[in-house]
C-alpha cells in the first residue's frame, strides 16, 4: 500500500498552486450567485480578477464571530449555504450557538486524510470518543473512517466504563478524540484491569497536547498524531506520524494574517489562520478562524509537499477551546448578568494532570454564604464545563480587559 492517502499530497506545489486558483474564480462566482450572505460580501470583487494570493488580499476577511448575527437574522444557515437544508445530510448546533451543515457525500469533511497520515489503515477499527450529540465531530471522524474502509465504535462521551467493556471486546486498533479523554480511559483501565492493549494509533484534536503527555501516551504504547479543523470547514491541517508540524490539507488555499486586518504577514510571522474552503454546499472564503499559527519552512519530512502550519499558537480572540469545547467572552458576561454581586471576573484555564481545568476568578466585595457554590452552578450551566471558583476584592484583577485568560502552556 502507498504510504500516501492520494497523489494529491505529493503534487508539485506550483501545480497544486495552479489548480486552486484555475479554480478559484468560478468558485466565487458561483457562490455571490447562489448564497446571498457572500452576493454581498463579494458584491465589490470581480471573480475572475483573483487568480494569485496577492489577489485575494482585496477579498474581505470574514470573521467567524459574525455567524451568530446571520444566522439569527437568516435562519438557519445566514444565507451562506448554496444548498437547501432539506437537501443536506445532517444539522448540526454548536455552542455559540452556531450552526452547522453537513453534506452528502463520501468523507465530506475530509477527515480520511488525517486518519491515514496518523497510521489508520482500512480494515482498523476505530474507537471515536469524540461527541456525536448535536456538533459534528463524533459524525466527521465517522465518515472519514468510513471513507479509509474502517469499522467505527460510536463511543461519543462519557460512559468510561461501558467503553473500556467494548474495547476489550472489540479490540479497535485506533482512538479518536481528545488527548485528555484517552489518557482518562488508559488510567481507569490500569484501575480496573482492563484491556485496551489493542488500541496502537490515536488521532487527538480538540485539546492541547503538550509534549509531557505525548510522551505518556507513547510509553503506554499509544503513538499519537494531532488533526486541525473546525466545525465550519472540517480538515484543516494534520500532523504525519510525529513529524513537527501540521500539513494544510488539500482542497483549501490557507492564508496567515494579521489579527483584525485583511493583511497577509511573512512567511514564519504569527498571525490568524484564515481558509478559503472549495465546497460547493457551504463555501467559506478567507474566513477567519481565530486561531494564531504561522508557516513552516520547508516541505514534510515524509514526502508530502502542500503548505506547512507551526499549529495551533493560542487565539487571535479571547474565544478558548476547553476540553473540545469553545468558551465565549460573551459566556462569562452571561453568567455575571445572573450574579449581579459580582463585579469583573477571570476565567483563567490551565493544565492539571495532564487535564484542561477552569478557574474563575471574581470580584465582590462581600462573598456572602453559598455564592461560590452558586458561581460554580453557574459556569457549569453557561459553558457545559465545570471549575472551580475563588472571590477576590475590587480591585484585585488586572486591569487589562482580559475575560479569559489561557494560561495552558503551549508545546
Amino acid at each position: 500500500m502507498s504510504d500516501f492517502y492520494d497523489d494529491l499530497e505529493t503534487r508539485d506545489p506550483e501545480v497544486r498552486e495552479a489548480d486552486l486558483f484555475g479554480r478559484l474564480s468560478g468558485f466565487l462566482a458561483n457562490a455571490r450567485q447562489k448564497a446571498p450572505a457572500w452576493g454581498r460580501h463579494l458584491a465589490e470583487i470581480d471573480p475572475g480578477a483573483v487568480g494569485s494570493r496577492a489577489d485575494m488580499a482585496a477579498i474581505p476577511v470574514f470573521r467567524k464571530e459574525r455567524l451568530l448575527d446571520l444566522q439569527s437574522e437568516a435562519p438557519p444557515f445566514g444565507g451562506l449555504t448554496t444548498t437547501a437544508a432539506g437537501d443536506l445530510s445532517r444539522l448540526f448546533m454548536s455552542p455559540g450557538p452556531i450552526y452547522d451543515p453537513e453534506g452528502r457525500g463520501r468523507d465530506w469533511w475530509g477527515i480520511g486524510r488525517t486518519l491515514f497520515a496518523a497510521g489508520v489503515r482500512p480494515g482498523d477499527i476505530i474507537h471515536n470518543t469524540f461527541s456525536y450529540h448535536l456538533t459534528p465531530a463524533g459524525h466527521m471522524f465517522e465518515s472519514g473512517a468510513h471513507a479509509l474502509g474502517c469499522a467505527v465504535i460510536p463511543a461519543g462521551t462519557g460512559n468510561t466504563e461501558m467503553q473500556l467493556q467494548a474495547i476489550a471486546h472489540f479490540r479497535p486498533r485506533g482512538y479518536a478524540g481528545t488527548p485528555d479523554y484517552l489518557k482518562i480511559l488508559l488510567d481507569k483501565a490500569a484501575e480496573a484491569g482492563a484491556d485496551v492493549s489493542s488500541i496502537a494509533r490515536g488521532l487527538v484534536g480538540g485539546a492541547a497536547l503538550p509534549a509531557s503527555l505525548r510522551q505518556e501516551l507513547k510509553d503506554r504504547g499509544v503513538s499519537v498524531s494531532e488533526t486541525y479543523g473546525t466545525a465550519d470547514l472540517g480538515l484543516v491541517a494534520y500532523q504525519s506520524g510525529e513529524e513537527p508540524g501540521m500539513i494544510v490539507n488539500e482542497n483549501l488555499i490557507v492564508e496567515i494574517v494579521r489579527p483584525g486586518s485583511d493583511e497577509p504577514v511573512a512567511d514564519g510571522e504569527v498571525g490568524e489562520v484564515v481558509v478559503t474552503r472549495f465546497n460547493d454546499d457551504y463555501p467559506l472564503i478567507r474566513f477567519a478562524t481565530g486561531d494564531m499559527s504561522a508557516v513552516l519552512a520547508g516541505p514534510s519530512p515524509c514526502g508530502r509537499t502542500n503548505m506547512r502550519i507551526k499549529g495551533w499558537m493560542g487565539r487571535a480572540d479571547q474565544r478558548t477551546k476547553i476540553r473540545g469545547m469553545f468558551v465565549d467572552p460573551k459566556q462569562v458576561n452571561e453568567l455575571l448578568s445572573r450574579h449581579r454581586e459580582v463585579g469583573k471576573a477571570r476565567l483563567v484555564v490551565g493544565r492539571e494532570n495532564e487535564q484542561d481545568v477552569m478557574h474563575l476568578i471574581v470580584e465582590c466585595a462581600e462573598g456572602g454564604e453559598g455564592l461560590a457554590d452558586s458561581l460554580a452552578d453557574s459556569l457549569r450551566e453557561v459553558t457545559k464545563l465545570r471549575g472551580t471558583v475563588e472571590i477576590v476584592a475590587p480591585g484585585a484583577l488586572p486591569n487589562d480587559g482580559k475575560v479569559i485568560a489561557d494560561e495552558r502552556p503551549i508545546s
